[in-house]
């Protein structure tokens, strides 16, 4: 994890508290203003979740869980994909496969002149 003193101010609060946040904020679905005072601020734990992810310390820290985890032989690989879950835009459902649509025929009107 990165150091905990940032360039300017203060000291950051504990990254395990950071992280707990994190998690129960997404375990939860609850939005970010209404994440419990017990963990600090949302906004600090917000901007900390964002800088992470810009600097690439979260990639890191997944890697170094995998790689721990193929080591101890503890890596199992399930996907699952429920139906439900996956939704098409509404513009996909019923879309023409083939080109444009054929011009509608032009009519005469009934009572108009014949051709000869």
């Amino acid at each position: 994890m990165p150091d905990r003193t940032p360039k300017w101010g203060g000291w950051w609060r504990d990254h395990r508290q950071v992280i707990d946040a994190i998690a129960f904020k997404y375990h939860i679905g609850t939005p970010w203003m209404d994440l419990s005072e017990h963990f600090g601020s949302w906004k600090g734990v917000h901007n900390r979740l964002r800088k992470w992810a810009a600097d690439g310390t979260w990639e890191k820290v997944f890697t170094a869980l995998l790689a721990r985890a193929d080591a101890e032989g503890d890596l199992d690989w399930v996907v699952l994909v429920n139906s439900t879950m996956v939704r098409v835009h509404q513009h996909a459902a019923g879309a023409r496969q083939k080109g444009p649509r054929p011009a509608s025929r032009t009519t005469m009107p009934s009572g108009g002149p014949a051709a000869d």
